[in-house]
């Protein structure tokens, strides 16, 4: 079982950054990927970034060269620094971990993120 905490959600203007961290705890030894997911009122959940134990990085093409993820493996956190913010980012983001390739996936709560004028 893995349990996941996030934080880092918020209300920020437009153009505004925040960091979103995503903790995972439980009996395992490892984690293959580690990801964030979002969804927005009336859509369905897309991927936003996820990252590999190994460092590789998937990001949608709607975010690239405005956010970074990064993880802490020693820590088995997950980071996600949000940079430029525009409104179409609002959504409920999701933390996402799966310990093996093609594994089961764990899933975070959700933590709000809204972006006003």
């Amino acid at each position: 079982q893995v349990q996941l905490v996030e934080s880092g959600g918020g209300l920020v203007q437009v153009g505004g950054s925040l960091r979103l961290s995503c903790a995972a705890s439980g009996r395992f030894i490892s984690i293959y990927s580690m990801g964030w997911y979002r969804q927005a009122p009336g859509k369905q959940r897309d991927l936003v970034a996820a990252i590999t134990s190994g460092g590789t990085t998937n990001y949608a093409d709607s975010v690239k060269g405005r956010f970074t993820a990064s993880r802490d493996n020693a820590k088995n956190t997950m980071y996600l620094q949000m940079n430029s913010l525009k409104h179409e980012d609002t959504a409920v983001y999701y933390c996402k971990v799966q310990l093996v390739p093609y594994g089961n996936a764990y899933w975070g709560q959700g933590t709000q993120v809204t972006v006003s004028s």
